[in-house]
Order: C-alpha cells, then structure tokens, then sequence
C-alpha cells in the first residue's frame, strides 16, 4: 500500500462526513444544497456496515477464515447499547416505569435481570460493547483454532455461531425484547435522538471511528505480526514447521476482528433507532463477506468502500423494486467472482498504483527472511539426514 492510500483513506472519510454534516446544519431546508437527516442518516449507517466490513476483511482477508457469522459480533455490540438507550428511557415509557423496561413489564417481570445492571451507565455499557463480543469471539476461536478447525468447516460453525445466538434472542425469557427487541429510544447521554443535530454527530462519530478502524488495521497488517499472519493464510503448515503458533494469531485477529464489528453494532443502533434478533441472521454475514469480495479482499479500503457502494445499490433498488434484491446481489457476487476476482480496488487500484493486496517492499522483505529461515531448517534437516545416512 502507497503512503498516498494510507493518508488518502481516512481523509475521504472524515472528509465527507463534514461535508454532509454543514450542508445539514448550516444551510436552509429549501436550499438545493440541503442534505436530510434522511441521507446523513443514511450515511452514517453505511459507515457501520463499512466498519463490520473492514472487520471481515481482517480475517478473511488477511488470516483466510472465510467467516459466516461476523453479524453476531455486529449485533452483540448492537444490544449492549440497546440496553443503554433502553434504561435511558426511564419513566418516560408506555408504563412510565423507571425501573423496568415496557417489554419486561409486558411479559409480567418484576425486578431487573442482574445482567440489566449497569447499563444505565454510559461507560459500563460502552466498555460492554468492547468486552461482549471479545469473550464471545476468545472462547470460540480458542476451542475452534486450538482444534484446527479450518476451512468450510470453520465457516459452517462460524455461521451455526450467529444463528444459535439468533434463536436464543427470539426468546422472551432471555430478556432483551424477544423477536420485537429494543426500539423507541429517546435519547443518548442526555441528546435527544429526534434531533438533527444529534443524527448528524452520530454519523461523523461513525466516520471518525470507521477512519480510526482503518488506520489501526493498516498498521496491523503491516506490522511483523501481521506478515506471520499472511503466512499462516498462505502455508500454515509451513508457519508451524517455523517454530511459530498459527492458531493464536489467529486468535488474535479474531478477537480484535469481534471488537471492530462489535463498535460498528454499536453505532449503529442509535441512527437506525431499534435492534432485534434479525441482526444476527446468517444472511447478514453473509452479505458482509459479499462487501468485501466487491470492494476487493485484503484491501481494507476495498472492504470500506463495498460496504458503501452495494449497500446504497441495496437503498436505491429495494425502494424501486424490493423484491429483486436477493437475486441483484447473487448476481453481483456471481460477476465478481467471474470477472473480478480481486475485487474493485484490487483490481483498478492496481492499475492505478494505489492499494492492493500484494506485498509492499517491507512485506517482501519480511516474507524473505521467513523464507531464508525455512532454507536454513531445510539444509540443519538435510545435514542431519546425510550424518544419519554416513553413520
């Protein structure tokens, strides 16, 4: 990756999201250069979705787990800031109850689940965001990479993953809404939600992390452990042969992957105003990993932009014709597969000399030495086959 990419991405970014945000608060609604909540809110959903990708992109595109149940990590970020904003509502719900939410006094509750507590903190539920999805995703890539589960095997338990979590949130008895969920909150840390205002800074909120998510996963991938990484996606056997542990590196990437996508969910809940079981189901993921493999896989920016351009194809088709959208986007992926392999910028950044996937010249230079440690361990092996031999 160019320095002009790596600068050029977060200032796209950070760049549009002020655009969009004086041309909603600055100009009058009868100015031909007014944007609506509706757009700006738009805009920053897309940008939740482009952090869940960049997520995928980590691990698919830089570990090789083709992961069908990201959208779990996405939601579980998405409740904890539900059960937030839901405790934020206090007396002002239908049962004008500050203690309990309408839900839990509609199923007949009468006291707070003691995983309820805390949340009416805003600090708690922020560090909950981070923590919820880092446990889930710790204890399940421990148990599935320590059993070297790999491959489409990996990807259909990553998958059964989101779905066992959508099943048991449909529950009543779970306590975060059943298949209606969390909705009609007010407000967030004292803003009320109706506001412009406050749909315009939640949305340059979502730019100014989606940057940060980029820059953090740059220097990742770039860094020493972000080459093993790269090896371990390409020869793992031979990355273990090195003296190196293939399956915490990818434990690694899988745990920072579940924050990522775990903030994204977060986000996400206030601009969109509710979140119910539906997050978690599979065809979320696997429309995550469709954003990565059109923007171009193992590219970052490609992953941010994807989730930019089929998720406004998606706004602009499923208003015209809701029904084709299924079909465009199994169409799409099918073209992609075919004719663009590497993906849009993976395939005209090339071109261009912008980003790729291919190794820069500190990579290559990292991928050298790793070669240069296999020769030395393949001519030790040969010298002691040959000593063996003599004797």
């Amino acid at each position: 990756m160019t320095r002009l990419s790596l600068t050029l991405t977060p200032v796209i970014i950070i760049g549009v999201a002020i655009i969009l945000a004086i041309l909603n608060l600055a100009t009058p609604a009868t100015s031909a250069l007014h944007v609506s909540d509706f757009v700006v809110g738009l805009a920053g959903k897309y940008l939740c979705y482009a952090l869940l990708a960049l997520a995928v992109d980590l691990v698919w595109g830089f570990a090789g787990i083709l992961t069908l149940g990201h959208a779990a990590f996405f939601a579980l970020g998405g409740y904890c800031m539900g059960m937030y904003l839901t405790r934020e509502i206090g007396a002002r719900g239908v049962y004008a109850n500050a203690n309990l939410p309408d839900f839990m006094i509609f199923i007949g509750w009468k006291q707070l689940p003691w995983y309820w507590h805390g949340f009416a903190w805003f600090p708690f539920a922020m560090v909950m965001v981070l923590v919820v999805p880092a446990i889930l995703a710790a204890v399940f890539g421990f148990l599935a990479f320590r059993s070297r589960v790999s491959g489409v095997y990996l990807s259909i338990i990553t998958q059964a993953l989101t779905y066992a979590l959508l099943l048991a949130f449909f529950r009543n008895d779970m306590g975060f809404g059943g298949n209606n969920g969390m909705t009609d909150f007010k407000d967030i840390i004292g803003f009320p939600l109706n506001r412009s205002s406050t749909t315009t800074a939640l949305m340059v909120i979502s730019a100014i992390f989606t940057a940060a998510a980029f820059l953090f996963a740059r220097w990742l991938v770039g860094s020493r452990y972000g080459q093993v990484l790269v090896a371990v996606r390409d020869a793992e056997s031979r990355t273990r042969f090195l003296g190196y542990r293939p399956e915490y590196y990818k434990l690694v990437i899988w745990v920072v992957s579940a924050v990522i996508a775990g903030i994204g969910g977060a986000l996400y809940v206030p601009q969109v105003g509710i979140i119910n079981p539906g997050e978690f189901a599979p065809a979320n993921s696997i429309e995550a990993v469709i954003w990565v493999a059109v923007g171009g896989r193992g590219t970052l920016s490609g992953a941010i932009l994807g989730a930019v351009l089929v998720n406004f194809g998606k706004t602009v088709l499923t208003g015209a014709l809701p029904g084709a959208w299924l079909y465009a986007l199994g169409g799409l992926f099918i073209l992609v597969t075919l004719f663009m392999p590497r993906g849009i910028m993976g395939t005209f950044g090339r071109r261009a000399g912008a980003e790729t996937s291919l190794p820069t010249a500190h990579e290559k230079q990292g991928l050298a030495a790793i070669d240069g440690k296999a020769a030395d361990l393949a001519e030790a092996g040969a010298d002691i086959g040959d000593g063996e031999k003599t004797a």
